[in-house]
């Protein structure tokens, strides 16, 4: 195998991809031959580094470099500068917003610096394309330990005593879910992989998928071995061609090395995954209405029991785990229970990903210890809140969670925490809102989602969600009463007590977290008719300030409905019957003569 003196890790995530890294990686690639370096020099196209605020990323190894938010046009310059004469191109290194100073290392960026990668741990360092370099990363040696050294019961009890839970959002015990699914005899078992991931603002799943798929499919072969199953399937969003053709890839290389179909490593254990394809459907995260969508039937939930462990796929004994759960198992394997318990708390073990998203200064993919507090995550490695302003609220677990306030930054995330403070876990999307965000419209937008990614088979889901929808309609149009807020709960948590699946269940949380931390601004919206953020269009009405109004007409020639009258050099005065609330008058106007009431 060749050596080079320098690799080129280059970001091929989907998100550093939108922004053409592999137009960075083709101009790198032009400059190496040019300068005659194809011998010294390689670049590698790795999966997502986590830092997507300063992607498209460019890490230069051995020397560590972090390069951000390069371009194709800078290819020339890393090559002729970092690399033929040895000096860091300071422009493209990453600036610390406190001191002001370059950092080129990443181990020394806030972003990084209380994070600890064990689902992440080989994403931005290999090529997930190359079995070989994930292999050189320790993939496939838990599944060699498991099936050369211990018995499926052992194996159980190990993931049994990491304390790992579920990272998809219900945190139910990994090891006893495998446990009971080894427990039920039949003739053919299933290991199903749940790659959905529907919740808006979550990439953790995909960017595990796309940066090291070869981990997902080690510990799908493991769980197939402690409960005697011989078939995986993997369960995933069409709308991730990325991750599926890297799916698709890692599949035939393992199954190419033997690590993958019959007769594995020689030990006679058989186990092959195969790929199903789902439209995008929010509720086919459920893992009965999964199934059935594999099935080829609609996606629609089942009450539980019988359980999948017990009847799930084709009527079979089926266990399904998420992707970020198989991606633990390996490392647990080879480091042992002890060493992963050791991380998070006591309830909640090891580590957990999160996707930050929203108004917040370092967006994207990180992953902390349990009980790393809010605090931590959204102002040391988020980089607070956008344009310096203030924090106001942060949706965990999605459509299904609810929002945390101010008072709850130094809330320890885990399972039970997040729980008692009126949201939960989920999958791990976390959307950070600033003062500039209506909670009532925040709570309309998920019940928007969830209307709209409802099966309909369940009449509280079906029907009460929409009911829920429409008075939150009609109070940011300024139209709600008290009564309706009343209502508002009420019908609140007869869904939650009586809808048939968890989609139906926790459809209302966004609504109830924000009656009870944000009660003053529904207050605002019924009674005053106004939204103390200014977001609610049909609440915002645009006024000329006559004093400061010249009469210039901009606002008028730029208004497209015409509602804007008034003589060159008077002020002016804006229909409210007319006025569509664009604010473009706003826009234009230069001398802070429009204002909103």
């Amino acid at each position: 195998m060749a050596t080079y003196k320098y690799h080129l890790l280059v970001c091929g995530g989907t998100g550093c991809k939108a922004s053409n890294s592999e137009g960075i990686i083709t101009a790198l690639n032009r400059t190496i031959e040019e300068k005659g370096l194809e011998n010294d020099v390689k670049t590698v196209t790795t999966g997502c580094f986590g830092f997507c605020e300063k992607g498209p990323i460019v890490k230069i190894l051995p020397d560590n470099t972090f390069y951000t938010q390069v371009k194709p046009d800078d290819a020339k310059e890393i090559i002729e500068e970092h690399i033929i004469k040895g000096r860091k191109v300071t422009r493209l290194l990453y600036t610390d917003p406190e001191t002001k100073k370059h950092v080129s290392d990443s181990k020394h960026m806030g972003f990084y610096q209380k994070q600890i990668r064990i689902a992440l741990r080989n994403c931005g360092f290999l090529d997930p394309e190359n079995i070989e370099e994930s292999i050189s990363r320790d993939a496939y040696q838990a599944l060699g330990k498991a099936l050369t050294e211990m018995n499926p019961q052992q194996v159980i009890d190990e993931i049994k005593k990491s304390g790992l839970r579920g990272r998809g959002g219900g945190g139910f015990p990994t090891g006893l879910k495998w446990e009971i699914a080894a427990k039920n005899q039949a003739d053919q078992k299933y290991v199903v992989c749940n790659a959905d991931e529907g919740d808006p603002g979550a990439f953790m799943d995909r960017s595990i998928l796309e940066g090291d798929p070869h981990s997902v499919l080690e510990a799908m072969a493991i769980c197939g071995y402690t409960m005697g199953a011989n078939k995986g399937l993997i369960y995933i969003r069409a709308e991730y061609p990325l991750a599926i053709k890297r799916l698709k890839i890692a599949i035939k290389q393992a199954q190419e090395y033997g690590l993958l179909g019959h007769n594995i490593m020689g030990t006679g254990f058989d186990f092959d995954i195969e790929m199903r394809y789902g439209a995008g459907a929010f509720v086919c995260g459920e893992e009965t209405a999964l199934i059935h969508s594999m099935e080829g039937e609609r996606g629609e939930p089942t009450f539980k029991p019988p359980f999948p462990a017990q009847s799930g796929y084709k009527g079979k004994p089926t266990n399904v785990n998420n992707v970020e759960t198989f991606a633990n198992v390996p490392v647990i394997l080879l480091k042992g229970a002890e060493w992963f318990s050791s991380i998070g708390t006591e309830k909640s073990k090891g580590t957990k990903v999160f996707a930050l998203a929203g108004k917040i200064n370092n967006v994207g993919l990180i992953e902390v210890p349990m009980g790393t507090t809010l605090r931590e995550v959204i102002f040391e490695i988020g980089g607070g809140i956008k344009d310096g302003k203030k924090f106001k609220a942060v949706q965990t677990g999605g459509p299904s969670g609810g929002c945390l306030t101010e008072k709850h930054l130094d809330t320890p995330i885990d399972f039970d925490n997040l729980l008692a403070a009126g949201s939960m876990m989920g999958s791990g999307g976390m959307i950070v809102m600033d003062e500039d965000d209506c909670m009532v419209a925040m709570a309309k937008f998920f019940l928007d989602f969830t209307v709209e990614e409802s099966c309909g088979k369940c009449t509280p889901c079906r029907v009460g969600n929409k009911r829920l929808y429409e008075i939150l309609d009609k109070i940011t149009k300024g139209e709600g009463t008290l009564e309706d807020l009343d209502n508002l709960r009420n019908l609140s948590y007869v869904i939650k007590d009586t809808a048939l699946c968890g989609l139906g269940q926790t459809s209302p949380n966004p609504v109830l977290a924000t009656l009870d931390n944000f009660y003053d601004e529904y207050i605002a919206h019924v009674v005053d008719k106004k939204c103390p953020a200014g977001a609610c269009k049909d609440l915002m009405n645009y006024y000329v300030i006559e004093e400061n109004c010249v009469g210039c007409t901009a606002c008028a020639r730029a208004c497209p409905v015409n509602c804007i009258s008034g003589e060159r050099k008077m002020p002016h005065h804006i229909d409210q019957t007319a006025c569509i609330k664009c604010g473009t008058c706003m826009e234009k106007c230069k001398f802070n003569a429009i204002e909103i009431k």
